[in-house]
């Protein structure tokens, strides 16, 4: 006997105006704090700076989205690194139960310890520049996503590779169609959680150790007393954070754990 699968029922335009709006919220009544505070006390520029000032900043500063390009081409370098050395390791080392149990303590140790740590080590040793910052959003990302592939691979059911091997599939087989895409999800949970940590090394490794960038240009502001620049930058990094972990990773992890995770797509 056949059980038909539930019907979904269908979403309505207004629950689909009230997904997109209803996020907006929250900004909206930070936004409207802002200008009551600078409507009821009259604080300096310096202090608390004028909305309109701080959101025209990135089209009056010619040197705002040079800045905004030299971040983003420092963090798409370090978190293909990461990623890339990540689940490759991660696949490697999850494969062997020993190895895995050897070096899940060093990833936990190296997760705990913040990737800004080691900017003065990074500093002495590759100096100011791109390459350190490179290696700060590496070191921020690499243990997450290596550690999250690794759980992947050693929760995939034997009972599955078991199955694979008793059909004739050899070991390159098992690896490439049961382990790698039962450890999809965990990967990609590693990989957003590994891009948002990426994304505030970058800015952190830029305040002290490169010449340009989101973090270095905030950090030059606070010398001319222009907050409405340093709050623009800061709200920059908020919204480029946002989107990439909203717009492109959220629905590639949706996806990814709707096909070889353990839910079924709603849509």
């Amino acid at each position: 006997m056949t059980v038909a699968a539930p019907v979904q029922p269908r979403r309505s335009v207004w629950d689909s105006i009230k997904v997109v709006l209803l996020p907006a919220v929250p900004f909206l009544l930070i936004i409207a704090l802002w200008a009551s505070v600078r409507a009821v006390y009259d604080n300096p520029i310096s202090v608390l700076p004028r909305i309109a000032d701080t959101f025209r900043v990135p089209f009056e500063d010619p040197n705002y989205w040079s800045n905004v390009r030299a971040s983003m081409w420092r963090l798409f370098l370090g978190f293909v690194v990461a990623a890339t050395t990540g689940v490759f390791a991660g696949l490697i080392a999850g494969l062997s139960k020993r190895v895995a149990e050897t070096l899940n303590p060093i990833v936990t140790a190296m997760n705990a310890i913040s990737g800004i740590a080691w900017i003065p080590l990074a500093i002495a040793w590759l100096g100011i520049g791109t390459p350190m910052v490179v290696f700060i959003i590496w070191n921020a990302a690499f243990f997450l996503i290596f550690g999250n592939t690794m759980l992947g691979v050693r929760l995939t059911p034997q009972i599955l590779e078991d199955s694979l091997l008793t059909l004739g599939g050899s070991r390159r087989d098992v690896i490439r169609q049961v382990v790698f895409p039962g450890a999809m999800p965990y990967i990609m949970s590693g990989l957003r959680s590994g891009l948002g940590f990426g994304w505030r090394a970058v800015i952190a490794a830029e305040l002290v150790g490169a010449s340009s960038g989101l973090g270095q240009w905030i950090f030059e502001q606070q010398e001319f007393a222009r907050a409405d620049k340093i709050v623009a930058g800061a709200l920059t990094i908020g919204v480029i954070g946002m989107l990439m972990d909203r717009v492109l990773l959220a629905p590639l992890e949706r996806r990814t754990i709707e096909k070889w995770g353990l839910v079924e797509s709603t849509a």
